[in-house]
């Protein structure tokens, strides 16, 4: 097989590839980790948002209380704790983001009105819900976007839901493309890592705080 015969079959993958994710892999990617009742369920902050054209809701099991859990949540962002997922694309984008592995007491005293802007032009998040260990949802002060979290208790574990509802910044049809296509496959590649990274350090931090034998 020529190379011009494998540069046609690898564009022809793509092209199919691209034109089947709509209908056959866009859910899996806008609910990553979700169940049917997570997905539909109504989160605290979702009425800041309600018509939203692109909502995500995806989620993980962490083996640790709610207690486990909270901290990292509260400490996240540009200048504090990060955001426990790709630091190194975080900052491509000049988000100053610095994953931490400790919980740092300086950034767990959260408000519900405290701000944090991302990025030197980004936008401007305010704490609009702030449920001790339950709930806290984000709203952009452009009214764009609302990035909500929910703890939901299950036995000795905890199923973090985050969501996102989003109100694209420009509705032409070339921006459309670009988010279906571009933003929404890297949006589940961070939100994934971020999950992730969250799981495995409340996990610890469980640990370490259960008493030993005999205690």
């Amino acid at each position: 097989m020529n190379h011009r015969t494998l540069i046609g079959a690898g564009a022809a993958t793509v092209a199919g590839l691209a034109a089947g994710y709509p209908w056959l892999w866009r859910h899996a990617c806008l609910t990553w980790g979700s169940s049917a009742v997570e997905v539909c369920r109504e989160m605290p902050g979702d009425t800041l948002l309600p018509a939203a054209p692109l909502v995500t809701t995806r989620a993980i099991t962490i083996d640790a209380w709610p207690s486990a859990v909270w901290p990292w949540l509260v400490q996240m962002g540009p200048g504090r704790g990060g955001a426990y997922t790709y630091d190194w694309i975080e900052n491509l984008l000049g988000l100053d983001m610095h994953s931490a592995y400790r919980i740092l007491p300086r950034f767990q005293k959260l408000g519900l009105g405290d701000t944090m802007r991302l990025g030197r032009t980004g936008p401007v998040l305010e704490v609009a819900v702030l449920e001790p260990e339950h709930a806290l949802a984000f709203h952009s002060q452009d009214g764009a976007w609302v990035w909500s979290f929910g703890l939901y208790p299950r036995g000795h574990s905890t199923r973090l839901v985050s969501r996102n509802r989003i109100q694209p910044p420009d509705p032409s049809p070339l921006y459309r493309l670009f988010s279906l296509y571009v933003m929404e496959p890297g949006s589940l590649v961070m939100e994934r890592r971020m999950l992730l990274g969250i799981k495995s350090r409340a996990e610890a931090l469980q640990a370490e705080n259960l008493p030993t034998p005999g205690q």
